[in-house]
């Protein structure tokens, strides 16, 4: 092992049910272009409201069993911002998936913030370029919808009616003013 601290590696970790779990020490380029796009995203469209964008790197604590890192959350009550993290359940919170923690988020994940009444839950997708957004409804995450970025070449594949259904913005339900462009979240990722 290498003295040099550019070569070692920090080890980030999760409690997910009780157990610690070891995050990638090293998220991907598309990982973090996707992370990093939707928080600023939202980091500007809540500039100056009560509302809040957390990055990545921010532990979120919900219960005695879970302690998560999400790629990006958005807590509206201010109480719940500690200096050791967040705790209590954010309005919004974004998981950007990777090979490794694909199964947490979808299942383990998703059914504590169902449980704690997180009110948007968006998992994204870097290699099929899709954010599936879920709802809290009637005590449940609900998938509201599936939306996905399509490269120039898959779009000459498609039919004229094809391309015209295709769904290039979208709104988070916390803000009706909040415009959502697809193509700002997915382009420029690498092949």
């Amino acid at each position: 092992m290498s003295d040099n601290l550019a070569y070692q590696e920090e080890v980030r970790e999760e409690l997910i049910g009780g157990k610690i779990v070891a995050m990638s020490p090293r998220p991907t380029f598309n990982h973090n272009r996707v992370a990093s796009r939707i928080y600023w995203m939202f980091e500007s469209h809540l500039r100056g409201r009560r509302c809040t964008a957390i990055a990545d790197g921010t532990d979120l604590y919900l219960t005695d069993e879970d302690r998560f890192v999400p790629d990006m959350m958005v807590v509206c009550d201010r109480d719940k911002i500690q200096r050791e993290g967040v705790h209590g359940a954010p309005d919004l919170v974004v998981e950007v998936l990777s090979p490794g923690t694909a199964k947490n988020d979808r299942m383990r994940k998703k059914e504590v913030y169902e449980a704690c009444g997180v009110r948007e839950y968006w998992i994204a997708d870097p290699e099929n370029r899709t954010i599936e957004q879920y709802l809290l409804r009637d005590g449940g995450l609900e998938l509201s919808t599936v939306y996905a970025s399509y490269t120039e070449r898959e779009m000459e594949r498609m039919s004229e009616r094809e391309r015209m259904e295709i769904i290039t913005h979208f709104k988070c339900s916390l803000y009706d003013d909040f415009d959502i462009s697809l193509d700002d979240i997915f382009s420029g990722l690498l092949p």
